[in-house]
């Protein structure tokens, strides 16, 4: 019996977490000028998502980078 209240209880607070993040999420689109005020940071922001590297480069899954022009390890 314990553990089905455990799990009653835990799930709950997980649905309750999840029900104020999203209302958090949602609370700067109800304000047009916050919401204006959101885009206009994240505008700023997006110049740094790739900090000057290159987007064509990919990783392989041991950790090395393969250059996108020659598809062997970039220099």
């Amino acid at each position: 019996m314990q553990a089905v209240l455990v799990k009653a209880v835990e799930s709950y607070r997980r649905r309750r977490l999840l029900e104020r993040a999203s209302a958090a999420y949602e609370a700067p689109r109800r304000d047009p000028e916050g919401w204006a005020e959101l885009q206009r940071e994240r505008a700023a922001w997006d110049g740094a998502l790739l900090d000057g590297l290159d987007p064509e480069e990919r990783w392989t899954e041991d950790g090395r980078v393969v250059s996108p022009d020659n598809e062997g390890p970039a220099a």
